[in-house]
């Protein structure tokens, strides 16, 4: 057996959903805590873990064409971490297609990724792909230094069995973290530098101990400015948390909320428990209690047995609620889903068209959103540098991505006025400013 000496340098590369970021930022901060230094980008690094999506199809081709890139142009490679839910899925398979793969570790056991970087170290191939309680997350080192804004993972796993979906294979069950963990690490990112919190989970709103509460709880916390939470299912959507959104001002007016279809045939065959008619009343309530919110969603195009009289409902589902933003896909056949073998496939080509004309559709509805904050004055948090020289770019309330001249530092809240809109951003100028704390 050849011992391998210990890397001292890594990096972390996270595909796919903002859970996927946290789960990144937490490895990454167990490999610091033992004594490893990650490298700037474009280094070479003693260990790459390949944080992986499996919600796509060809997620698993990918994954071990990531795997082969990391060859260096002498023969070389870095140790080889293969993680998130490709890892999950595949097991000790992606060993066996892959030599390079050094370990391979499931998102419910990644707290137990330096003892599998060590047990590489002594010529071992670590499998872990376990779905523990949620005790991982007591395995993890104290949070310290937090970007400005910094993700919270509430709730993890899936009970929902949408047909197309891997989520409750790959992530397991619902399980919620403890109330006061949840706060505790609250407090310790914004002791750390946030001055906004995304609450996270794969159906975050169905934390045990109701969203509502936890989202009032952390609200109190000082020097906290901003809270947000996806992803949300409908069903969860309680009257105790759409009051929240007009009760709690650190709430953003943003709410996530995917629907994925119009037609209530396709909403049955993809075992969604919502119908079209819950889902408006639903968004009605949250508008009612707060006016003005941004409501962003998911769809999924050619879902087996969808006519074009479903994809009419679809359009027709977007024009009532004009959606601020909006997630759009083909459907993609994961194996081991029911959809998988559903009948009814959809011809390529009329996906192809169905999801540019809802693209198009979904376009003309960000665009108005955006054209109707042109005059408004806002606050923005500034996360990172603009394209041009002098450029500073922030998020709005609302999600939207605003860029201004300033030298203002990453982290700085600034006060706004919109002066123009495009699709995807806006444009504002400066009116003042409150330095970051």
């Amino acid at each position: 057996m050849t011992e391998i000496p210990a890397p001292s340098t890594f990096k972390v590369k996270s595909f796919g959903c903002q859970m996927n970021v946290y789960d990144g930022e937490r490895m990454a901060e167990m490999l610091t805590a033992e004594g490893m230094t990650v490298v700037a980008e474009g280094e070479n690094a003693d260990l790459v873990v390949l944080n992986t999506c499996h919600i796509r199809e060809k997620a698993v081709d990918k994954a071990y064409s990531d795997v082969g890139r990391l060859t260096r142009d002498d023969g070389s490679r870095p140790m080889i971490a293969l993680a998130g839910c490709v890892a999950q899925a595949e097991g000790s398979e992606a060993q066996r297609r892959s030599k390079m793969i050094d370990l391979v570790v499931g998102p419910q056991a990644y707290h137990r990724l330096p003892a599998m970087v060590a047990a590489v170290g002594r010529g071992e191939r670590p499998v872990d792909t376990d779905m523990p309680a949620i005790s991982k997350f007591e395995a993890l080192p104290a949070r310290r230094k937090s970007a400005p804004s910094a993700f919270l993972t509430v709730q993890e796993g899936c009970d929902k069995f949408c047909t197309y979906c891997v989520v409750p294979y790959t992530r397991g069950a619902e399980i919620s973290r403890a109330f006061a963990d949840i706060v505790g690490e609250a407090q310790t990112l914004v002791d750390g530098g946030a001055r906004e919190i995304t609450l996270l989970g794969q159906n975050v709103n169905a934390w045990a101990g109701g969203l509502d509460k936890l989202i009032h709880a952390i609200a109190e916390i000082d020097g906290l400015k901003r809270i947000r939470y996806t992803t949300s299912h409908p069903a969860d959507m309680t009257d105790e948390l759409i009051a929240a959104h007009g009760e709690v001002d650190k709430l953003m007016p943003h709410l996530h909320l995917p629907v994925q279809s119009g037609s209530d045939v396709v909403l049955k065959a993809m075992n969604r428990s919502h119908s079209v008619e819950s889902y408006l009343r639903t968004i009605k309530k949250v508008r009612a209690a707060r006016p003005g919110i941004a409501i962003s969603g998911d769809f999924i195009v050619g879902f087996p047995g969808e006519t074009d009289e479903d994809f009419a409902d679809t359009l027709a589902i977007v024009d009532a609620v004009g959606y601020a933003s909006a997630y759009s896909f083909k459907y993609s056949a994961r194996p081991g889903t029911p959809a998988a073998t559903m009948e009814g496939a959809v011809d390529p080509q009329v996906m192809d068209d169905r999801l540019q004309r809802l693209q198009a559709r979904l376009a003309e509805h960000s665009l108005a959103f955006n054209r109707a904050t042109i005059g408004q004055d806002t606050r923005i948090l500034v996360d990172r540098k603009g394209r041009l020289p002098g450029q500073m770019i922030g998020k709005s309330p609302w999600l939207q991505s605003i860029f201004v001249e300033t030298e203002a530092a990453i982290g700085t809240m600034l006060d706004v006025t919109v002066t123009h809109a495009l699709r995807n951003s806006l444009g504002g100028v400066l009116r003042n400013v409150e330095g970051a704390a």
